[in-house]
């Protein structure tokens, strides 16, 4: 036998056993734990009813003392009012009728008689639409605080509590 055979058969079956020898030393690989989908940090909006169920929690939670009306047409409170009054700074004085105001979110009753108003929002609808301008109107003149609320903002428990007493004190 030729040098070079004996000496290339003597090199492969050491390259045999020496690729053996790593295929048994390599590590296991192991499975990839399952990934989860990203999920966002911030909480996802609330929708209007999700809403009005946080502020009925609160409010029979923490003003339990009060009995509580959800959803009250402003006629239920100021009855079939057409008072005047200048709601924008840049119109006149004219009439607006009880009727046409937002129902009042939550109304806060002790003895059957309203102490105190909750109402929630969008933007600055409390501030702009003439529905909620005319409910706020209405409970000014029944000498109700009126409590409004954002529900863009993140309306903390221990904020919304504060602020109710803060109006009821």
């Amino acid at each position: 036998m030729d040098f070079v055979k004996i000496l290339l058969r003597l090199l492969g079956v050491a390259k045999d056993h020496f690729d053996n020898e790593l295929e048994n030393e390599r590590p296991v690989q192991q499975a990839r734990p399952q990934q989860r989908p990203f999920e966002p940090t911030e909480e996802r909006e609330k929708t209007d009813a999700e809403w009005v169920d946080y502020f009925r929690n609160i409010l029979r939670n923490d003003f339990s003392s009060f009995s509580i009306r959800e959803n009250v047409p402003v006629t239920d409170l100021a009855g079939n009012a057409n008072d005047e009054a200048q709601l924008y700074k840049t119109r006149p004085t004219q009439a607006y009728k009880a009727e046409w105001g937002q129902p009042y979110s939550f109304v806060l009753e002790t003895g059957g008689k309203p102490k105190a108003i909750v109402m929630l929002g969008k933007g600055h609808s409390h501030d702009e639409n003439v529905k909620y301008l005319i409910a706020r109107m209405y409970a000014e003149k029944l000498n109700l605080p009126y409590i409004n609320f954002y529900t863009q903002m993140p309306n903390e428990r221990n904020y919304v509590i504060g602020r109710i007493r803060k109006f009821l004190n």
